[in-house]
């Protein structure tokens, strides 16, 4: 099912966001949708000049729930790429922007922090947007449409922008999104320490392990946005409206700082994992000493009750009236000796 979220009010007006976008229970509402994205690109395509005030109207749909088919019907209507069209479609695509002109095509991951398994979910969303159209297709994650029109309704005069307001209000929630989420993993960096340098240290490599998975999460969200990021801060990106730079040129300070909370929480978290490990040998290596120690204890009463226990006649200490609990106080006093020097040496 196709969703129409915003369309042109009028020929010589902007956008207005719909307040009830068709649901799937209404079988004409694709029909509509459709047909309103087909005259809002024509309107559009027909606009020359910048001034045109039909240029800022656009249809906004989304292909969250749309079929295979209704897919193609809107790729035909508003000339998608067979190759972008595809890689929309793949939840598996990496984070990537393309601009041609007039036209811009982009893909984010999602970020969401999940605090009751602490691990992030990963969700994806692809947006077309030209002359007339903002096209928009979720995959996975708690992130939704309602949250990008709320993000619109906001900052209702970006509407004036154009279709590219869809691409700002998308593109800062997501970014918003990885800095909630480096937060929530900074959190966790913090517990770790604690417990990892703790008297009674609790085994701390797996959480490590868990927790950089996650950073590598953020990672592939983050890094393939690294160079635009550096173009919007130092406002070199063309075709930005100027209403939007100062939007942009913040939505490029947080991929930034997002990027370099994952460089940061790499390098803490290998410096944790050698920590850990090296305690966990330390540990080892002090268990190794205690049972040593206590051999060589052992050792002793073992050698000397082994000798005496051979059966041999000609013993002259075994027909002595003291020669058992002498015998005793030896071993007692040797092992209280080696007891006193592992204790001294720290080994027990």
């Amino acid at each position: 099912m196709i969703r129409l979220i915003a369309t042109p009010t009028s020929a010589t007006s902007s956008t207005a966001l719909t307040e009830a976008p068709f649901e799937s229970s209404d079988p004409s509402g694709s029909a509509d949708a459709l047909r309103i994205l087909g005259e809002s690109v024509e309107i559009a395509r027909l606009a020359t000049e910048d001034g045109d005030p039909r240029r800022r109207a656009f249809a906004w749909i989304s292909l969250d729930d749309a079929t295979d088919a209704e897919v193609d019907q809107v790729a035909d209507i508003i000339g998608l790429d067979d190759l972008l069209l595809e890689d929309a479609l793949s939840p598996q695509q990496r984070a990537k922007i393309e601009a041609r002109p007039g036209e811009v095509f982009f893909i984010l991951k999602t970020l969401v922090w999940i605090s009751e398994t602490r691990d992030v979910e990963t969700g994806q969303v692809a947006v077309f947007i030209g002359p007339g159209y903002a096209v928009t297709r979720l995959i996975g994650g708690s992130f939704d449409t309602a949250a990008i029109r709320g993000r619109l309704h906001e900052n209702s005069d970006l509407r004036a922008a154009g279709p590219i307001s869809v691409a700002w209000a998308i593109a800062d929630l997501a970014v918003d999104g990885y800095i909630e989420v480096g937060e929530s993993v900074e959190s966790e960096i913090e517990q770790i320490e604690e417990d990892l340098f703790a008297e009674v240290p609790a085994e701390m490599a797996s959480r490590i392990y868990l927790l950089n998975r996650e950073n590598i999460e953020m990672r592939r969200a983050v890094r393939p946005l690294m160079p635009i990021a550096l173009r919007l801060t130092q406002g070199t990106q063309e075709g930005v409206p100027a209403i939007l730079r100062p939007y942009l040129r913040d939505i490029g300070d947080h991929l930034l700082r997002a990027n370099d909370m994952v460089d940061a929480y790499d390098t803490v978290l290998m410096t944790m994992l050698m920590a850990s490990t090296a305690r966990q040998d330390l540990r080892q290596n002090q268990d190794m000493r205690k049972i040593a120690a206590w051999a060589a204890i052992i050792a002793v009463p073992t050698a000397i009750a082994g000798i005496y226990g051979m059966n041999f006649d000609v013993m002259p200490e075994l027909h002595w009236s003291f020669g058992y609990p002498l015998v005793l106080a030896v071993m007692a006093g040797i092992c209280l000796i080696l007891y006193r020097a592992f204790k001294r040496s720290d080994w027990i």
